[in-house]
């Protein structure tokens, strides 16, 4: 039997953060879906095909990682797929309890259990990108993104992102 999970999120950008469990995340599963998911609630910077394409070029190293979409509840779409954990990652004390609150109801629901890592198993995030989120990544305009030095051979990481998303993110700021 293989130990499966998915890794549900927005992802506008995939930052460092999300890569850093997703990699760490492998000593403990078999399979691991990341599965974008579609949020009315949210304005995003980048579609739906360029974060799969993004995240997919990221991960071209690791066969054990599928990349899916999906709309609705995601431990509905976990229980489609015949997956029986959910994987999140937990930065402060405020994503542990809105994800304690959500990762009950998906277990009553479903029999679905969330899976932290970094709390349960003892996998605290990395502190140099303990405070990285994807919302802080969009906030940087093009003159900030110039600011850090981006190549095509990479950057000094400030943005908390991968270079190839930096780069793409100055491509879309400045010529869409």
């Amino acid at each position: 039997m293989t130990r499966q999970a998915i890794f549900p999120g927005s992802f506008d950008p995939f930052t460092v953060g999300h890569e850093s469990i997703v990699r760490r995340a492998l000593a403990m599963f078999d399979e691991i879906t990341i599965a974008i998911g579609y949020n009315s609630n949210k304005q995003t910077m980048f579609s739906l095909e360029n974060r799969k394409k993004l995240v997919a070029d990221i991960f071209s190293d690791e066969p054990r990682i599928k990349i899916a979409n999906y709309s609705g509840l995601t431990v509905d779409f976990a229980k489609s797929i015949g997956v029986g954990f959910i994987l999140r990652g937990l930065r402060t004390s405020a994503d542990f309890e809105f994800e304690r609150a959500i990762a009950q109801i998906n277990k009553q629901m479903t029999g679905i259990d969330t899976v932290c890592p970094n709390i349960h198993l003892l996998i605290p995030p990395l502190y140099a990108i303990l405070y990285v989120m994807a919302a802080m990544c969009r906030s940087l305009c093009p003159k900030e993104l110039h600011s850090l030095n981006i190549s095509e051979n990479g950057s000094n990481g400030a943005s908390g992102v991968q270079p190839k998303i930096e780069i793409y993110i100055l491509h879309i700021t400045l010529f869409d």
